[in-house]
């Protein structure tokens, strides 16, 4: 169910109303985070991240290949229907420290069954050992290797630090940091991190709702990244990046989230500047909660609107820049 805000930006800004069902398996899963709530990771986490993120529901009608697009190894996810001419780059999340590409195949999976186009999952490098801008230079990399493979249709996912990534290879593009033929038709972030300055007021108003996050924890992640790069610097941060000229930009995210603010403030200066953006806000729904398909309605009618959205900027974007 949807509840649209009532002002002039009522298109951009539409809140989703929480089932009742979804009510009783968030509790359950916030019961269930509550023990590792905050807790700092170091990289010997990323086994059981990527477990945690392969427990997925896989989708029946997709195959998987491993490739390298652009020199940057990877996967592709290829649905049972699915056009040579057009693909979307999913860039995964795990807070720039975490995560792989074999690791999100199966949420990937569920995004090009939906849209009925393939999609690759590129391995970027990860922090600490590949602090900032390794990250931003594999994603801009990977997107020049789909433009040479004469791909002329080309959207754009990724979901928490991969969203930041999504939010900033946009604008890499269209801004001519590197040179395509190609321009993205559309962009969806699940999640994103957009300001890396942590400065979203719900770090504070979300604090107690978020069951995964605080505060202190981020900023012990957003500093393995950076390693003293500026926060503020529009690669690192797309709150921070220029907007004009984007292509069509749509951002789910769960109101229990101490990243809520990141999706809305960065939607706010996207259409202020003219971009035609939307955030979907989730009443209850947590970080990740598009990973729960088939356990929260919230998760299926999510992606089924991203696969409605790429679906049709697929078939009907512009293909050059």
């Amino acid at each position: 169910m949807e509840n649209s805000c009532t002002n002039g930006m009522s298109r951009a800004f539409v809140t989703h109303l929480l089932d009742p069902e979804d009510r009783k398996i968030a509790e359950v899963m916030r019961a269930g985070a509550s023990a590792t709530k905050g807790m700092k990771f170091g990289i010997e986490a990323r086994g059981a991240f990527d477990v945690m993120m392969e427990s997925v529901v896989p989708h029946d009608n997709v195959t998987f290949e491993y490739d390298a697009v652009g020199g940057i190894p990877g996967i592709w996810v290829i649905p049972a229907h699915s056009q040579p001419n057009e693909a979307i780059i999913h860039l995964h999340g795990g807070w720039f420290n975490f995560g792989s590409a074999n690791a999100f195949r199966h949420l990937v999976a569920h995004i090009a069954a939906r849209s009925e186009a393939r999609a690759f999952v590129p391995d970027y490098r990860l922090a600490p050992e590949h602090p900032f801008p390794a990250a931003v230079d594999d994603a801009l990399a990977c997107y020049r290797g789909l433009d040479e493979k004469n791909i002329s249709r080309i959207a754009v996912t990724g979901d928490s630090a991969g969203g930041n990534l999504a939010l900033i290879l946009a604008p890499g593009v269209t801004g001519n940091d590197i040179s395509t033929k190609a321009a993205p038709v559309g962009v969806v972030a699940l999640s994103p991190v957009t300001d890396l300055t942590l400065s979203g007021a719900t770090y504070e108003t979300r604090a107690d709702a978020d069951p995964l996050f605080t505060r202190a924890q981020t900023s012990e992640l957003v500093h393995s990244y950076l390693r003293g790069a500026d926060s503020k610097h529009p690669h690192a941060s797309p709150l921070h990046a220029p907007l004009t000229g984007l292509p069509p930009i749509r951002i789910h995210v769960g109101d229990d989230e101490v990243l809520l603010d990141d999706s809305r403030e960065y939607v706010r200066r996207a259409v202020a500047a003219g971009v035609d953006a939307r955030v979907d806000v989730w009443m209850g729904m947590p970080h990740g909660f598009a990973g729960r398909i088939g356990v929260l309605k919230a998760a299926g009618e999510a992606l089924d609107a991203i696969g409605v959205f790429f679906g049709e900027k697929l078939k009907s974007g512009p293909t050059v820049s």
